[in-house]
């Protein structure tokens, strides 16, 4: 290409470019209308850009049109780029101009920009509240570890109450009102000093008004066995009870006697709480009765059994003791001395001794599929169920089946027989208590 031809190219393409620059810079210069008017130079894309690729720009210039390269189309990005920087920029000045003017606004005139007094900044408010917030949980903190602290002391002091036996406290307050029985009983009348006006009164065997049990009645000389009259509680009623005064010396006051099945024992709750059957033949003295003799003093308890062979054996528990009803009729006994073995309490699964009254309408024993009194058909002591029952029914001999008879499971010859084969019972059974410190 000859040089005349190339500058004249190059001019051209300067001028195109100075009129691009002009159209696209509107904001920075103003163009007067001659250079407008003098610039028919056209810059525009030559068909469709390529996927991907840049587009093809062209120069128009009358009566010329020449072809650029694509590189030409990275001018109008950069100018697009251009100005959303400066759209950007002039947004800032404007959002800085806004902090300023709302700063000015919280300033008081006069004070060298100081606030004024009570005014605070917001985020000092901020932080003084926050500053308030922990204040108060840490006092809350603190309330709450002393709350705890005396909590833990109170169900201290509970724990310890928890170990106060309720039944040593109800024998305890049984002993001092027998006691104070016992005083009344001991008052013979006699005048500490000789009244004025009588002469001497010659001393005489007092008759009591009360007698607790059997073993005071033998101590003014009853000796036969039979029905007497009992208070062993003055705030409760007098009630009759059988008395024997042979076997071991007498004074027994008898609970339980079972001789010739006359007597039903099947009974309910009621029935065995006050009591069935005859004093003279085969009774249950009752369960309240039983409470009141063995609160009255420390008793012992002695059990006589006889089978159909004649073997006559005992046994003796020392003390012996029934609660109220509030506590089940709970069976207490202590140690065991005799022959016929001690099946009260036979091992740790079958123990008598601590557990409830049971009945067949009424279920307090330890067994978890069913009642032991309504399975055994009596009231008893039950465990889970049982290794004795005196209270069982009467066979007059041999029977299969549940072994719910009379039973004693220390009893020579009860552990050899089968579990499906005949079972024996007794012919006689006696329940009787008196006084540990009784002497004939």
């Amino acid at each position: 290409m000859k040089p005349a031809t190339w500058c004249w190219l190059s001019s051209a393409v300067l001028a195109a470019y100075g009129c691009l620059v002009a159209a696209n810079n509107e904001t920075e210069e103003i163009m007067d209308e001659t250079a407008k008017s003098t610039c028919p130079v056209r810059l525009e894309s030559r068909g469709r850009c390529e996927e991907g690729g840049e587009c093809p720009y062209q120069v128009n210039l009358p009566p010329l049109t020449i072809q650029l390269p694509k590189q030409f189309s990275r001018i109008e990005e950069v100018f697009k780029e251009v100005q959303n920087l400066k759209e950007t920029v002039n947004s800032l000045k404007k959002c800085c101009q806004d902090c300023k003017l709302q700063a000015d606004d919280n300033r008081e005139p006069g004070r060298n920009g100081l606030l004024s007094p009570g005014t605070e900044v917001p985020g000092e408010a901020d932080g003084n509240r926050v500053r308030e917030l922990e204040s108060e949980v840490n006092k809350l903190s603190s309330d709450l570890r002393n709350t705890k602290e005396e909590i833990d002391v109170l169900q201290g002091h509970l724990e310890k109450l928890n170990l106060v036996n309720m039944n040593n406290i109800e024998n305890y307050v049984d002993k001092k009102v027998a006691n104070l029985t016992s005083v009344v009983n001991g008052l013979d009348g006699k005048c500490l000093s000789k009244c004025p006006g009588q002469e001497q009164i010659q001393s005489r065997p007092v008759q009591h008004l009360l007698y607790k049990d059997c073993s005071e009645y033998y101590t003014i000389g009853k000796r036969s066995s039979g029905t007497y009259s009992v208070t062993p509680d003055p705030q409760n009623s007098s009630f009759e009870v059988y008395c024997d005064m042979e076997t071991m010396g007498g004074g027994w006051t008898v609970l339980q006697v079972r001789l010739d099945g006359s007597t039903n024992f099947t009974k309910t709750w009621q029935d065995y709480k006050v009591g069935f059957g005859n004093l003279r033949r085969e009774f249950w003295l009752g369960n309240d009765k039983i409470h009141l003799l063995t609160k009255s003093d420390e008793m012992i308890l002695r059990i006589d059994l006889e089978d159909f062979n004649g073997v006559k054996l005992y046994a003796l528990y020392d003390p012996f003791y029934v609660a109220n009803e509030f506590l089940r009729y709970r069976l207490h006994i202590g140690n065991y001395n005799g022959t016929a073995g001690d099946a009260l309490r036979f091992s740790k699964h079958y123990n008598h001794d601590m557990k409830f009254f049971t009945t067949p309408d009424r279920d307090n024993d330890r067994y978890p599929s069913g009642n032991c009194g309504l399975y055994y058909s009596s009231g008893w002591w039950f465990d889970a169920c049982l290794s004795a029952n005196l209270n069982g029914k009467y066979y007059h001999q041999k029977y299969r089946g549940v072994r719910n008879g009379i039973f004693w499971g220390t009893w020579p010859g009860v552990s050899e027989s089968q579990p499906g084969g005949y079972k024996s019972s007794f012919r006689k059974a006696k329940m009787m208590i008196r006084p540990k410190h009784f002497k004939p």
